[in-house]
């Protein structure tokens, strides 16, 4: 049997990357409470190709 909850797991993307043209792509994979959370969440992360912490964005 699975869990039943609230929690979905998420994907979040840098958004300071694509403006910048560099390719590569930072993403990172987490969970969320929807029913707590039912917007998307911005969170500053580590960009290993930036080399420096920067926004990233919930994505589908």
């Amino acid at each position: 049997m699975g869990k039943k909850g609230n929690r979905i797991q998420i994907i979040l993307e840098c958004s300071e990357q694509k403006e910048t043209g560099i390719s590569g792509i930072s993403r990172y994979v987490t969970t969320k409470n929807k029913k707590n959370t039912p917007n998307r969440i911005k969170l500053k992360k580590f960009n290993p190709i930036l080399k420096k912490y920067t926004i990233h964005k919930e994505i589908k």
